[in-house]
């Protein structure tokens, strides 16, 4: 009885993964979390965790890449580091990736401060209030400050 048991417990699990996985991707730490409560032990646990990555189910890479690919319209370098980085991502990844992004940040930045204001002002209160939604997004603020004075204007 305890091995049927165990088989079940583990097709559930694997089960769970992938029902998971086929919502989007997700970094090896962010699964592990989410099946942690349902494992019956850390060896059960890290048995589906391989299991999935030797299938290709499962990738920080690819993980890194969707991100990166879905947060870049809306926010700046600074903010999706810090949010990758509490998904405990190889350095090696991250700083790739990261580094990708990097090239685009001014027109990204740009592109965003458009959409919202459109146009460059000398009125103190508008024009902190333009900064403080950029810098909050994670841009930096010697970009930031290239915008909103006119400086990047395309």
């Amino acid at each position: 009885m305890q091995n049927s048991e165990n088989a079940r417990s583990k097709i559930s699990l694997i089960g769970r993964a992938i029902k998971y996985l086929s919502n989007r991707d997700h970094s090896q730490f962010e699964l592990r979390k989410k099946l942690s409560p349902h494992a019956i032990s850390e060896e059960e646990l890290d048995e589906v965790i391989k299991k999935l990555i030797d299938k290709g189910y499962l990738s920080n890479q690819r993980f890194t890449e969707s991100f990166i690919a879905s947060k870049s319209k809306k926010f700046g370098m600074r903010k999706i580091s810090q949010v990758l980085q509490q998904h405990q991502l190889d350095s090696e990844i991250l700083k790739t990736e990261i580094e990708k992004l990097r090239e685009s940040e001014p027109q990204r930045c740009y592109e965003i401060w458009e959409r919202k204001f459109g146009q460059v002002t000398k009125e103190p209160n508008e024009l902190a209030k333009q900064i403080r939604f950029l810098v909050s997004r994670g841009f930096s603020h010697e970009i930031v400050m290239g915008i909103v004075k006119g400086k990047h204007l395309s």
